[in-house]
């Protein structure tokens, strides 16, 4: 047993709460990266994007993970932009404003979005315009994509950023960077608290972003199908 424990007794239970912490959030991250993975698979099979497939890596740094998810966000927000413009460009005024009236009947939505990528694509299926208006009609992921950005930034800011994504490394590596008990301690402690208030709002918007990609998924299976 190591002097610190003897002194902190609290300390070994400390440690496997941080394990236990950060393994939630590996598991949230790489849930986010597969979501992420799946809407660039539509947008690039269906509106002829050409985003990047994003992989988790493990013996890299939170920071460095948070960097590529938010790289990978703000290229799918970049590319819903400019369908945004190309459907402002070739439709009529009034008609660009219907794919945003949320008394419009949504099918009628697709049918004007249908026009413009039948133009812009050279051949568009209906699955191409009702993804359009998905993402385009709805502010869920706009909103929810903004929020989970800025959540990722500040996580790889705090003092969980340069940890190891590698689980078995992280109690060591605090373990030797402590030479006091005291200093392990502290350090133990605001890791801890850090993970507890950066999880809670990580989770919670994980969870409605993973949610706003099921919905626009979901639909094209069943377009296909």
């Amino acid at each position: 047993m190591a002097l610190s424990d003897l002194l902190y007794p609290d300390n070994p239970k400390r440690r496997q709460e941080l394990i236990h912490l950060h393994q939630e959030l590996l598991d949230c991250m790489s849930t986010n990266f597969r979501a992420t993975n799946e809407l660039a698979r539509v947008l690039n099979e269906h509106l002829g994007c050409t985003i990047t497939h994003i992989q988790l890596r493990e013996s890299s740094t939170v920071k460095e993970n948070c960097d590529i998810m938010i790289q990978a966000m703000s290229e799918i927000q970049h590319q819903v932009q400019k369908i945004d413009s190309d459907m402002k460009e070739k439709l009529e005024p009034v008609l660009y404003q219907k794919l945003y009236d949320i008394k419009e009947p949504e099918l009628e939505k697709i049918a004007i979005a249908h026009k413009v990528f039948s133009v812009v694509l050279g051949e568009a299926t209906s699955t191409a315009a009702m993804v359009a208006i998905k993402l385009l009609s709805s502010n869920l992921m706009t909103l929810t994509v903004c929020k989970l950005v800025s959540l990722l930034a500040q996580i790889g800011a705090s003092v969980l950023g340069g940890i190891s994504i590698t689980v078995l490394g992280l109690g060591i590596e605090m373990i030797l960077h402590a030479i006091l008990g005291a200093v392990e301690r502290n350090q133990l402690l605001t890791a801890v608290r850090s993970y507890e208030k950066h999880l809670a709002e990580f989770k919670a918007a994980s969870e409605k972003y993973q949610c706003a990609i099921r919905e626009v998924t979901s639909l094209v299976r069943q377009q296909v199908q």
